[in-house]
């Protein structure tokens, strides 16, 4: 098991004992079961029911191939559960498969299932792979879904070309994200943010509107 999914296991455990090995075997990616994608999306699809979405809470930390860290304390059980099968699926299929099988679990999967997809795509194998999941999860008008791929997720600092890493930036504004939980922001600021940050504040005074204090921390020296 990776260190990333051993951690997401624990975390599942210190809240009800045992319930990462049930899962596994639910899905059929424990050490020792043949995969089944039926039974994978069966088990993926009603750990919401089993697990409950309460935010699983504590201090682990999880770290991708690059060395960012970040909390999960706030994710639900069922987004961790989730994320540990997903991490788990993903290493018994062959790498060329990856893409489509996490495209296709994407696509069908509700919002919170989608939520947890877009929560582990630092910690897959060639994360960049992923990249078309992401930003698609950026157009959403479903805004919890929107913070899974936004918010405490090092994905858009490390993968995001920067008009879209900029489009996101100002998304969190518009729809009232505190940028203090975009990771990595302050490394991905440049003059381009700065002036489109600039030209947003502009706009609003001009309308008669108040400012968001946020949009100073992209636009001040």
């Amino acid at each position: 098991m990776s260190d990333a999914a051993a951690t997401l296991a624990a975390a599942l455990d210190a809240v009800a004992a045992d319930t990462a090995p049930a899962l596994l075997r639910g899905a059929s990616v424990d050490a020792t079961a043949r995969f089944d994608p039926t039974a994978f999306e069966m088990t993926f699809g009603a750990a919401g029911r089993r697990l409950g979405t309460a935010a699983v809470g504590g201090d682990a930390m999880l770290a991708d191939g690059a060395g960012h860290q970040w909390s999960f304390a706030g994710w639900g059980r069922d987004e961790v559960g989730r994320g540990l099968l997903v991490l788990r699926g993903i290493a018994r299929l062959p790498d060329d498969e990856h893409v489509g099988w996490l495209d296709g679990l994407h696509r069908a999967g509700g919002m919170r299932e989608r939520q947890a997809i877009l929560r582990v795509l630092a910690l897959l194998p060639h994360p960049e792979r992923f990249l078309a999941i992401a930003l698609d999860a950026c157009r959403t008008s479903t805004q919890p879904v929107f913070e899974a791929i936004a918010c405490e997720n090092p994905y858009p600092a490390a993968h995001f070309p920067e008009p879209s890493f900029n489009q996101m930036v100002l998304k969190a504004v518009f729809t009232g994200v505190a940028l203090a939980r975009i990771l990595d922001l302050d490394r991905r600021r440049t003059p381009e943010l700065a002036r489109m940050a600039g030209d947003y504040a502009a706009e609003r005074r001009a309308a008669g509107r108040s400012v968001p204090a946020d949009l100073a921390r992209l636009t001040d020296p």
